[in-house]
């Protein structure tokens, strides 16, 4: 105790000293959470929306990390273990934190997605909260264990998972909007540094929180995006899910409120009554499909999403054909009521026929730009001949379906006999079509007649379509016939002069494969082996060909032709006496009874 009192107090020098020496033995942990967060996500389902997979593999990793930490919660009885700053002695209790949380947004996310009732959206809401309240002690964590950009990150993912939840429960839409404007500004700044990667995600992370601050400010009555503007941005990731059933109320919203003011369909120089809600709603959704197919920017459109655009113009078709089918089992038998259905239910399916053609014809367009490519081109599928005339089938058949139901009516108009003979020329071009890539077909197969007969008939079937065409306005029709006619022209010569040259040459073959023949046995040249020529240098590599193998070894090996055992016939075994053995052999002993009964 003496030696202890009789010591100096610590100087201040002492003091800063052993500051310094904590502050050094500090280790700062590193993460890179928004690449541990793409690749979580991408690789283990929200590729392709499966928030079920992702919620499973987040359950998966915690197991594994709590295991390889020793940071388990009892056994048996469940103990309850926080981490809190001086647990975290491992960069891997902050992984622990962030599944956390990525768990609890992936369950709520996978209730959103499955179109939640009142019940089980209070039950996504609180799933919503627990992610932000492991996101925001991820985000705590970091700034005390984290360098800077560890901290800068979590930051900003704090922020979005809390504008998530705000977002979500549509109470704080200026706090919400706040949020996500965080989130894009720490992006923005992170984007500037750092590796070409590295700034990818960055961008890509911003182009999906900017819809969601454009629809914060459509709510608050900004000026910002509108819902229309919002659509037509690319529709991808975690994010978009989180607000598409909102932008679809919008725009269902702003359909109501414009179908209020629409109470005919015109078609064709008819006009036919709506007054279903549900039918004018679902007309005016594609018919704003279809300005969005015919408008000036389509051209800078991918055909995958003109596609997707036809999939969404011909499900509002649909149903507003199964509303007009509804009302018309529920006319009963007013007359009146009854014929203006029907009509609208035929000026329905005739449109819903037009754009089908047009489908088609974007499907043939894809196909014959493919059908011109060369095979060498890699990670292209070339067409084959035989899907243009699959293709060609379908569309004759809807011209065929479209022009029956046009002229189904008994009192036709002169704009709907001039529809008639129009996808009537159509089906003819169409019949030319689908004749010259048979022809094509029987060109790649080899059969030289039928392909030259069937280019001249596509030729004969151009030649009348353009004579019918000839005061028509359609040029690029009388264009594309002109150009085909050229074609099955050219084509015609081509297998005309081939089918001659393989009758020329055919007797020479036959001459010559009649001189080869023999009786004898057919040797083929013998292969030679790699095995077989170790002692001496020699190319067994054979032919440059892929197709042709390498010949190491042959394989199965072949027969070889082995002794027999010899057949040995045993003719002394009848003339041999063999000895008497009866006397040693056992003797059945009998007892008395059986003696006596024999």
């Amino acid at each position: 105790m003496s030696k202890l009192a009789n010591q100096p107090p610590p100087s201040d020098m002492d003091v800063d000293s052993a500051d310094a020496a904590d502050e050094k033995n500090l280790v700062r942990f590193s993460i890179n959470v928004l690449e541990l967060t793409r690749d979580a996500q991408m690789q283990h389902g929200l590729r392709h929306g499966d928030y079920a997979r992702y919620r499973r593999y987040c359950t998966a990793r915690l197991r594994r990390l709590y295991k390889s930490l020793k940071f388990l919660h009892g056994r048996g009885k469940y103990t309850k273990r926080n981490i809190i700053e001086s647990t975290v002695k491992d960069v891997r209790f902050l992984h622990v934190v962030f599944y956390m949380a990525e768990r609890a947004w992936s369950h709520a996310m996978e209730k959103k997605t499955a179109g939640p009732n009142a019940k089980q959206r209070i039950y996504m809401l609180g799933r919503f909260r627990k992610a932000v309240k492991w996101a925001t002690l991820f985000s705590q964590l970091c700034s005390i264990k984290g360098d800077s950009r560890t901290s800068l990150e979590a930051e900003a993912y704090a922020s979005y998972m809390n504008g998530t939840l705000l977002f979500e429960q549509e109470k704080n839409i200026e706090a919400s909007m706040m949020n996500f404007k965080n989130t894009r500004t720490v992006y923005e700044e992170l984007g500037k540094y750092g590796s070409i990667e590295n700034q990818l995600l960055c961008r890509q992370r911003i182009e999906e929180v900017e819809p969601m601050i454009g629809f914060c400010s459509r709510k608050l009555g900004g000026s910002a995006l509108q819902a229309r503007d919002l659509l037509d941005m690319e529709k991808e990731g975690p994010a978009y899910d989180l607000f598409k059933a909102k932008i679809e109320a919008v725009l269902s919203e702003t359909r109501s409120q414009q179908a209020a003011s629409m109470t005919e369909f015109n078609w064709l120089g008819r006009r036919f009554p709506i007054t279903s809600a549900k039918t004018r709603v679902a007309i005016l959704k594609a018919q704003q499909l279809e300005r969005d197919l015919s408008g000036a920017a389509t051209e800078s459109i991918s055909a995958d999403k003109k596609l997707a655009t036809f999939d969404k113009l011909f499900s509002a078709y649909h149903d507003a054909r199964g509303c007009i089918r509804n009302d018309l089992a529920s006319a009963g038998n007013a007359e009146n009521i009854r014929d203006d259905l029907n009509g609208l239910d035929k000026a329905v399916s005739a449109v819903l026929g037009l754009r089908t053609i047009e489908r088609n014809q974007l499907l043939v367009s894809i196909a014959k730009s493919k059908f011109a490519k060369h095979p060498d081109d890699k990670n292209e599928k070339i067409t084959k001949p035989e899907e243009l005339v699959r293709l060609y089938d379908l569309a004759i058949q809807n011209t065929t379906d479209l022009t029956d139901l046009v002229s189904s009516g008994r009192d036709k108009n002169e704009e709907e006999n001039s529809c008639v003979n129009e996808y009537e020329l159509k089906g003819l071009a169409f019949r030319a079509e689908r004749c010259f890539y048979l022809a094509k077909s029987y060109s790649s197969a080899g059969k030289r007649t039928e392909a030259y007969s069937l280019f001249c008939y596509a030729r004969s079937l151009v030649d009348s379509a353009l004579h019918q065409l000839a005061n028509s306005l359609d040029k690029a029709l009388i264009q594309d016939l002109k150009a085909l006619s050229d074609n099955c022209r050219s084509n015609s010569c081509i297998e005309h002069a081939t089918g001659i040259m393989e009758d020329e040459t055919a007797p020479g073959k036959l001459s010559k494969g009649v001189s080869t023949m023999s009786l004898g046995d057919n040797k083929k040249k013998d292969n030679k082996y790699l095995i077989d020529m170790l002692g001496s240098y020699e190319s067994a590599l054979g032919e440059q060909h892929p197709k042709v193998p390498t010949h190491i070894a042959q394989f199965p090996p072949p027969f070889q032709s082995v002794p027999c055992n010899p057949i040995v016939l045993d003719m002394a075994y009848n003339i041999i006496e063999f000895p008497n053995l009866e006397n040693r052999m056992k003797k059945e002993k009998k007892s008395i009874l059986k003696r006596f009964w024999g």
